[in-house]
């Protein structure tokens, strides 16, 4: 297992995470709890031991069950992340609730749905507008002052967030959206994470599934699939990405390997980049971005790509959510 890591802890992750947001049924289709927790198994033999999960993973903290239902007794065996201070209400709505009292709730209710005594990795989701994320950041410190997290990190906030936070509570990782197309946190908190060592942990490495590269140029989504809502799945946009990934494919077959691995491999070896987490619902999913840990680009491949990169040119919208 190629373990890194995690920050300035002491703890030590893979480079691909298995993210189980899909397994929470809010809006991946066709989920099931018998593939997800085969999907678990499957991550434990491919090497992975970093699962993350969060509070608002399901209407009742279905992925947080499904941990601890399939983890059993290997619980010590895995490096647990999960996120507070985002949950939904009685109608569906998304409510961001970082104050003090919110975080330690969740973590509690978290802690028991997990069937375990602390997480490895405890997350502020986001920050939420009506509260200092100094004030948040202070809760979480408690938390891990009382070993309910042994780490503390924090996931979609700006650099200034970053610092208000960490001068308030030590911070072992940060969380992103990150991958091929959407790299702005090259430009600033990238640098300040790497000069701070705090590890960053990726997610949408796939960019939601688009660079897995198994959509046509002329696939028709399913009418209850929410992607084709968003700009990069329509129009010019979409016929941009298919270009590239036709580039992609190129060196994928060239080296035996599927467009998912050679995305996340990039992804895994972009400096700074700590891990990427790899949403999945089903066990060939993860042992596919699993494979991406046992090799590495050749500086070649990496130029080819870059290449392809630049004539892919900016992407329209990057604040696809």
């Amino acid at each position: 297992m190629h373990l890194r890591r995690l920050g300035n802890s002491e703890i030590q992750i893979s480079a691909v995470a298995l993210g189980t947001w899909p397994m929470a049924g809010m809006t991946s289709l066709d989920v099931h709890d018998q593939y997800s927790m085969a999907t678990i198994a499957a991550a434990l033999e491919a090497g992975v031991n970093f699962f993350d999960t969060a509070y608002c993973y399901g209407a009742d903290g279905e992925s947080e069950k499904l941990l601890a239902r399939e983890l059993g007794s290997r619980r010590d065996q895995v490096i647990i992340a999960s996120k507070g201070g985002v949950h939904w209400d009685a109608t569906g709505q998304r409510i961001s609730d970082a104050r003090p009292s919110t975080l330690r709730r969740e973590c509690e209710e978290s802690l028991r749905r997990l069937n375990t005594d602390r997480v490895d990795l405890l997350y502020l989701h986001g920050p939420d507008p009506q509260v200092p994320v100094a004030e948040s950041a202070g809760e979480l410190k408690r938390l891990m002052d009382e070993g309910k997290t042994r780490s503390v990190g924090a996931s979609n906030v700006s650099l200034a967030q970053l610092r208000e936070f960490a001068a308030v509570c030590p911070i072992a990782a940060y969380q992103p959206r990150y991958n091929m197309l959407q790299r702005d946190i090259e430009a600033d908190i990238l640098p300040w994470c790497r000069e701070h060592d705090v590890a960053v942990c990726v997610y949408w490495p796939l960019m939601k599934g688009l660079l897995t590269a198994k959509f046509s140029r002329d696939h028709r989504f399913d009418p209850r699939d929410g992607r084709q809502k968003l700009p990069m799945y329509q129009g010019q946009e979409w016929q941009k990405n298919q270009d590239f990934l036709d580039e992609l494919r190129s060196v994928a077959v060239e080296i035996g390997r599927t467009v998912a691995q050679v995305v996340v491999n990039w992804t895994i070896h972009q400096p700074g980049i700590t891990s990427a987490l790899c949403g999945a619902k089903r066990p060939d999913q993860i042992r596919d971005t699993a494979a991406a840990m046992d090799w590495k680009l050749s500086a070649d491949q990496r130029s080819r790509i870059d290449q392809a990169l630049t004539r892919r040119g900016k992407i329209a919208s990057p604040t696809v959510a």
